[in-house]
This record gives C-alpha cells, structure tokens and sequence, in this order.
C-alpha cells in the first residue's frame, strides 16, 4: 500500500516537473522541407487542377485570376523545380542520417520510417477505436498514416515528377529513345497520378493530421516544432515511455514557441487547409459538370 502511494506520488511529481514544458518533435531542416512541401504542393495542385479543368468555368475563372494560362504554367514548372529541391535535400539528409546510424535501426528501429508488423496492428487497433470498440493504440515516434505519407511523396516525385519532366521537355526525352507516343501515356499517368495526389492530401491527410478530433481544427507542430508535453504523452504514450525510461525528454525540451510564431504558423496552416478544400470543392463540381 505505502509502495503504491509513492507511486502516484512520483508519477505526480513527474507529470508537474512537465507543466508547460515544451517537447522538440521536429528538427529546424524538417520543418523548412515541409515548408517547401506545403508551398510547392499548393502550387502544383491549383496550377495542375486548372490545367486538367481547363474545359470548367470555375477553373477558368481561377486561371484568370492568377493572370491566365501561361502564368499558370509558369507557376506549375517553379513548383516542380521546388519539388526536386526539397526531394534532393531530403535524400542528402538520408545519406547523412546514415553514417550517423546503422542500417539496421534506420529500417528496423523504434523510430524507423519503414512499415513494420506494428503498424498493421495499430492499423486494425486504430479502427477499433474509432467505432468504440476498443481503446485508443499506444502511437510511437511514427504513425502508420505518418509513414504512408512519407512514402506516397517518394512515389508521387517518382511518378508525376518523371513523367512532368517528359511532359515539359519531350524534344530531349524523344532524341535520347523515348518514342512519341509515349508523350501521350506520360500525360495521362501525370494528369490521373496528380488528381489521385490532391485528392488524397485534401482529405485523407488533412483529416489524419488537422480533423481528428483531438487535432481539429488544425495542429501547427510541423510549423513551430514543438508541442507540450502532456500533448506528447497523450498523442504519443508510448514516444513519451521510450524517452522517460532512457532520460532522453529533458535534452529535448525546448522553450515554448513565440507568439509571434503560432500567429503566423496558425494563418499560413489555416491559409493551405482553405485552398485546398476550396479546390476539393472545385474538383468535385468539375466532375459533375463534365459526368452530368
């Protein structure tokens, strides 16, 4: 009994020590490629959107809006080349990451972004949850959904990127043995592979991210880069467990952020939730009008 009354007693201390405390969850470089991300994704999706509903009134109205047809392209190609910037520092940061680390805790760690046998329990768990049929999952560093995101940019730069390319220089692509009427498969894979991508982002990740309701109406730790603690222990219990057990949270607290800086990342973050609903909303009645 007594053992049990110095328990919550520490476990009270220890959640006090913590009050307003601020935890690190992103580094500065992983904010300033999702910042790059968020910018370049926004651009391609309005300008691309408006190119594959060039035949729609409300996306010709948009077009006219920023100016016509050909800023628009322009605007489109200086996403792309934001794309590949971002992509290449990321792959830089991987390279780095892994002469800092093994192999084997890069793809098999507790922090690890491959998908492993957890994640699909977590999956099933998580499901469960949302029906009140079983308790919320125990997330970690990464969530299954976190992961997916992750790698669906991986896939989008591979897909829509190399086929953008082909698409923006096909003279090139052509001279060095692509035939011609591959220019044409290139542009359906990038224009249906793009429509999938906004669709997706839109909506999946946006509810994942900012709708959930513990989330809702939008989480700004990606732009500030760090949440409390109590917010860390609840959204990620076992993160929370792994870094109290080894010591590791005190070295990563931080001071609270400015409240300059949550003005700004709340209007930026409330900014991109609007447009891309606005162009969820466009893409919808665009589809009605062309299916009618």
């Amino acid at each position: 009994m007594i053992s049990e009354i110095i328990s919550v007693e520490n476990s009270s201390s220890s959640s006090n020590k913590y009050e307003n405390k601020y935890y690190q969850r992103f580094a500065p470089f992983l904010r300033f490629t999702h910042l790059l991300i968020v910018i370049s994704f926004l651009s391609l999706a309005v300008t691309g959107m408006i190119i594959k509903f060039s035949d729609v009134s409300v996306f010709q109205t948009l077009s006219d809006f920023l100016g016509g047809y050909q800023v628009t392209g322009f605007i489109h190609r200086v996403g792309a080349i934001i794309t590949f910037i971002y992509f290449a520092l990321h792959l830089h940061f991987l390279f780095r990451k892994r002469r800092e680390t093994s192999a084997k805790y890069l793809f098999t760690g507790e922090n690890s972004m491959m998908f492993n046998k957890r994640d699909f329990t977590e999956f099933i768990a998580t499901m469960k949850w949302f029906f009140g049929k079983g308790p919320r999952p125990d997330y970690g560093r990464w969530t299954y959904w976190e992961k997916f995101d992750y790698f669906a940019v991986f896939w989008g730069v591979a897909v829509i990127g190399f086929s953008g390319l082909i698409l923006w220089f096909p003279e090139i692509f052509t001279y060095i043995g692509i035939p011609g009427w591959f220019i044409n498969i290139a542009t359906i894979i990038h224009s249906d592979e793009a429509l999938l991508a906004v669709g997706f982002i839109f909506t999946v990740h946006f509810f994942n991210t900012h709708f959930r309701p513990d989330k809702f109406p939008i989480d700004i730790t990606i732009f500030t880069g760090s949440m409390p603690v109590e917010e860390l222990k609840y959204d990620r219990p076992r993160q929370y467990k792994a870094l109290m057990e080894s010591g590791e949270l005190d070295d990563r607290l931080v001071p609270p952020p400015s409240p300059f800086l949550v003005k700004i990342a709340k209007i930026f973050g409330f900014t991109a939730l609007f447009i891309g609903l606005s162009i969820i909303i466009m893409i919808i009645y665009s589809m009605i009008f062309l299916y009618k």
